[in-house]
């Protein structure tokens, strides 16, 4: 028989809150790159809204992406903080595949979220990274982008611009 995991005293600089910013409810502005790894610089713009929500005694939080670009559709990520790594785990999951996407893991450090995860884009494998900059208590920045040559390069595809929306 396995003992448990020894239970890690709470600290709260430890990271579990880095993502408590975004409680609440989002406006998103989205540009996202028509074609992804094809040389493209072609971009898309649209609207959407997103509300997340604490989980876990916050350790974890889930949002909720809701758009009509493309036919409409829905997302969710689920970001659990490892309390041994003190990192965290962000997975995406829509409703085009029912599936939850492998994670990227990282953490925030001097205000910026670096993320990094293994994932396959139209049969390529590829590195992808977020990052989260420019967060205040109204506004934050996300985007993604993926390496083929592991991190050698990158090709942003995705910006979002959240905006707080009152109440």
């Amino acid at each position: 028989m396995t003992s448990p995991s020894p239970i890690v005293s709470p600290s709260e600089n430890d990271g579990r809150h880095d993502f408590d910013f975004y409680y609440g409810h989002w406006k998103v502005r989205n540009e996202r790159l028509k074609q992804r790894l094809a040389g493209s610089d072609e971009w898309e713009t649209f609207e959407a809204t997103q509300s997340c929500r604490p989980l876990l005694d916050g350790i974890g939080n889930l949002d909720d992406f809701a758009t009509g670009w493309n036919g409409g559709f829905r997302g969710m990520t689920l970001r659990l903080f490892d309390l041994q790594a003190r990192q965290w785990r962000i997975y995406w999951a829509s409703n085009r595949s029912g599936v939850l996407e492998p994670p990227v893991m990282g953490r925030f450090e001097a205000g910026i979220g670096t993320f990094y995860g293994r994932d396959i884009h139209e049969d390529i494998p590829v590195l992808a990274r977020f990052l989260w900059s420019d967060v205040t208590a109204d506004s934050a920045h996300w985007q993604q982008a993926f390496s083929t040559d592991e991190g050698a390069s990158w090709e942003t595809n995705w910006h979002m611009w959240m905006t707080r929306i009152a109440g």
